[in-house]
């Protein structure tokens, strides 16, 4: 087994004082769900560092209001108990962008497409052909499809073509067999040439990479390979890719790239995620309303002592960043949310959170706050939008109002068990009072609808979990 995941070390709690500011990228991506799904499926507890919680949380859907106004999104909050540490509270952060009108939007896509000897599984190639048809179920005449593939060297092995000519399409895939070595970086410079040739001016230009993340010929570390699409991007091709497999899948690599290329991360597991990504959440998945998505918060010291940020460790960014239009951030895609929890700890709560040694030559004052002494923090958002170099500002206080666990939404409570069930996964030191027994209960009393029957599917891994670690 050479599977490889990068070291996430969890966010700590920050001091307010000397800390008011919070500042990350958004995320969609959802990668890191299923392919802990692949390992609890089979009877197996995950590596820690393949547990991304923010990816975890965002897997699901949550009931958000729609955008009202000139902004594309709608911000939401809600403050209530922090479930595995009776002395803290939870800040949940939901994001709703817009849906898409019915405008028709036409696409370039190219397939690129990992054929190498690797990919010769039922989980990598099969499956990833059994994806691409339930994609091309949902696209029509105005969208141009292209296959390059890369086996020891790059090919293009189908032209720009028109969506609607789906037997030639369909052929081509059909054609693509498991075998040689995989020139990864060569692939992605002549997926990247072909997109740019096909390029349709205000339509969805996007490579979409298909792979288990073992680049071994040409351009293959990861550095390389995040310059090379750090470049690629400025000509306006956005960025998917998808993980297959297990074994030898080298999860960093890709997510290290997605996020260099504009892009998003999915693992596909099985069928059924197919058609998620594919079929229910392709509008979401494929067309992008805003890039360089920011979020800021600052705190108010009157009413949190210290606080943390749940996930994103990739994601957080310099404070100075936030206004700097020429950080790259997360891209938000037609109708996604994006949901971001925080842990706070009130003035006078008992807690074991450092704060490091006094300093010598200035010490921190906390300002009078006459005027905002009811809010517990300011919410800002910072976007572009479509075609725009320079960023919009969305801001919003937040008043420091906390309801019981009872009181709050099922959005928070579902949103609070996924936390816990990522920290349990993660062994992590702020896991507090977590178990998988409440995770479960939690879940349970916050399962809602549930259309698809995801979350019961993860009350089932959370069980499954809490029988393993037995």
């Amino acid at each position: 087994n050479t599977e490889e995941y990068d070291l996430i070390r969890d966010n700590a709690f920050k001091d307010t004082l000397q800390n008011p500011l919070s500042t990350f990228s958004i995320d969609v991506d959802t990668a890191s769900y299923s392919n802990l799904r692949r390992f609890i499926g089979r009877n197996q507890m995950p590596p820690k560092d393949a547990v991304r919680i923010e990816e975890m949380i965002n897997y699901f859907d949550y009931d958000y209001p729609s955008p009202q106004g000139q902004h594309p999104f709608s911000l939401n909050t809600e403050i209530g108990p922090c479930p595995w540490n009776a002395e803290h509270r939870l800040v949940h952060i939901g994001l709703q962008g817009k849906k898409p009108d019915d405008t028709p939007r036409r696409s370039n896509l190219v397939f690129l497409i990992d054929s190498s000897g690797s990919m010769d599984e039922p989980s990598k190639l099969p499956l990833l052909k059994q994806s691409f048809k339930l994609l091309l179920e949902q696209l029509g005449e105005n969208d141009r499809i292209s296959i390059v593939a890369y086996a020891g060297s790059a090919g293009v092995v189908l032209p720009a073509t028109p969506a609607s000519q789906q037997k030639k399409i369909l052929a081509a895939l059909e054609s693509l067999q498991a075998g040689g070595s995989t020139a990864g970086g060569q692939g992605i410079g002549l997926a990247y040439e072909l997109a740019m040739q096909n390029f349709i001016r205000g339509g969805n230009n996007r490579v979409i990479l298909a792979t288990d993340g073992d680049f071994n010929v040409g351009v293959s570390s990861s550095a390389e390979l995040v310059r090379l699409v750090e470049e690629k991007r400025k000509g306006g091709v956005y960025l998917t890719i998808l993980g297959f497999g297990g074994g030898n899948y080298k999860d960093g690599r890709m997510e290290q790239i997605s996020k260099a290329g504009n892009g998003n991360y999915f693992y596909i597991d099985t069928i059924r995620e197919a058609e998620k990504v594919f079929v229910r959440d392709m509008q979401a998945n494929l067309f992008t309303i805003a890039g360089d998505v920011k979020m800021q918060v600052e705190f108010n010291p009157e009413h949190v002592a210290a606080w943390r940020l749940i996930g994103y460790e990739n994601r957080v960014m310099a404070r100075e960043d936030f206004e700097d239009d020429q950080k790259d951030a997360g891209e938000l895609g037609a109708g996604h949310s994006v949901t971001a929890l925080y842990e706070i700890v009130p003035p006078g709560a008992k807690s074991s959170v450092k704060t490091g040694a006094p300093l010598k030559y200035q010490k921190p004052v906390q300002k009078k706050t006459a005027g905002y002494a009811k809010e517990l923090m300011t919410l800002k958002l910072r976007y572009k939008p479509l075609g725009s170099k320079t960023s919009k500002l969305l801001e919003q206080p937040v008043p420091a109002t906390a309801l019981s666990l009872g009181q709050t939404s099922d959005n928070f409570r579902f949103s609070a068990a996924v936390a816990a069930f990522g920290m349990l996964l993660r062994d992590s030191e702020f896991k507090g009072d977590a178990s998988y027994v409440a995770t479960e209960r939690l879940a349970r009393g916050a399962k809602g609808k549930d259309e698809y029957g995801l979350r019961e599917e993860f009350i089932r891994m959370v069980e499954s979990c809490r029988l393993m670690a037995k």
